[in-house]
């Protein structure tokens, strides 16, 4: 398992900082985020560093579907059964302002299209 020690969601996993945390298991955690853009807003990250989406699909496959599976379990004790949206923002110019992947739960409102 890798971490950055400069990275403000590898000090969130090693509980150097504190987080609203919803969902914890052993490869991945899903926390509330601080600044929500709708009523429901979890960050859902690996323990391990990745820059992106992307590295950590080809890094640790099955991490990355692990995101996924803690995102329906959050979404179901949420009460989100009319829907959420999934996004990641991979890089500078999609607005990725943590550069540890993380995967945005967004829902409790209907959300608009196209979104961005």
């Amino acid at each position: 398992m890798t971490a950055d020690p400069d990275c403000i969601f590898c000090k969130i996993v090693a509980r150097q900082i504190p987080a609203d945390i919803v969902l914890e298991s052993d490869t991945v955690i899903g926390f509330r985020d601080l600044t929500p853009q709708a009523p429901t807003h979890v960050l859902v990250i690996p323990r391990s560093h990745y820059p992106n989406a992307a590295a950590l699909a080809e890094g640790e496959p099955a991490t990355a579907a692990h995101l996924f599976d803690a995102a329906r379990e959050i979404a179901a004790s949420e009460g989100l059964e009319n829907g959420y949206r999934l996004v990641f923002n991979t890089g500078a110019d999609a607005h990725q302002t943590v550069f540890h992947v993380h995967m945005h739960l967004l829902g409790g409102r209907a959300m608009g299209w196209p979104p961005g």
